[in-house]
């Protein structure tokens, strides 16, 4: 008996094992691969399209720490991913908080805020140099109609960096929104009327009853909206081109720059290798502060 189960258990593992094979080789060619590319690539001076390599060592590791653009590089990719996430997913709670009620018309709402997620990413960019255009643009035309001056959005090294900060607000609040109503739909309705009947308002509610029972949502929504935070580039580079003063350069995009327009892959990889520690380092911070704070419905 014993011999038929183990022989029947190692064909579920040969089974599990071949269903997992061409996602196992997609993952080795396309991410570990090109990781550990990216790692030899950075011990060594590699120009591109130059066939000879020489040994560096640390060198490109040691010259990121005296790299005065790096540093502002990472403060912008910090401050962007800091500001970004939290406002996107406290808009997205909101609008969920909202879209989960039962009057009529919601299906059309919920559309219209998940529509800017379906907008490629480029013309979304190219869309919001329009509303932010210094002469005509949509946005200082309502500034002026109640007072406020205009701003040069996007020449403005104190505005450039926040107004690209609002479009990706706008982005991803809505595809945030959606995971989150999937999430409100499980909570028990029971509960909401138990508090209205105990005279709970709805802040309340929401902060005792809505948040801890969709938490691990929140959770993933959170280490979702930190990797969407780090792979900022096409909004960058069709807006700004990291400018004005380097002020939006992010890290993608200074990886961009060194590795296509200065031809200096060792250091792109360098810088590359950067970025997967900050954002490690980053994910591992969200699961330490957040994780233990998760709860799970059925958890004693």
């Amino acid at each position: 008996m014993s011999t038929l189960y183990n022989r029947a258990r190692r064909n579920e593992m040969l089974l599990a094992y071949a269903l997992l094979l061409p996602s196992l080789v997609f993952l080795a060619a396309f991410t570990y691969w090109p990781i550990l590319r990216s790692i030899w690539f950075s011990l060594h001076d590699v120009l591109l399209g130059d066939p000879e390599i020489y040994w560096l060592g640390a060198d490109n590791y040691l010259r990121l720490l005296d790299d005065r653009l790096f540093w502002k590089v990472l403060g912008n990719t910090a401050f962007y991913t800091l500001t970004t996430i939290p406002l996107s997913i406290a808009a997205a709670l909101l609008l969920a908080v909202a879209m989960d009620s039962k009057l009529r018309g919601m299906a059309i709402y919920r559309s219209v805020f998940f529509y800017p997620v379906m907008i490629p990413s480029v013309a979304a960019g190219m869309l919001w140099v329009f509303l932010y255009a210094p002469g005509y643009g949509p946005i200082n035309e309502a500034l002026t109609s109640i007072g406020l001056p205009r701003l040069d959005w996007l020449y403005d090294s104190k505005w450039a960096l926040p107004a690209i900060v609002i479009m990706s607000i706008w982005k991803y609040s809505g595809y945030f929104m959606l995971i989150l109503l999937a999430a409100l739909k499980l909570v028990p309705s029971d509960l909401y009327e138990a508090a209205r009947l105990d005279g709970v308002g709805a802040w309340h509610r929401l902060l005792h009853i809505t948040i801890p029972l969709i938490s691990p949502t929140l959770y993933f929504v959170i280490i979702i909206g930190t990797l969407h935070s780090y792979q900022v580039f096409d909004y960058v580079y069709v807006m700004t081109q990291g400018g004005p003063a380097d002020s939006t350069n992010v890290l993608t995009y200074y990886i961009y720059q060194n590795g296509f327009q200065y031809q200096d892959i060792g250091y792109a990889s360098a810088l590359a290798n950067a970025l997967l520690v900050f954002v490690l380092g980053l994910i591992g911070l969200v699961a330490v502060t957040l994780g233990r704070r998760v709860h799970y419905l059925g958890e004693r």
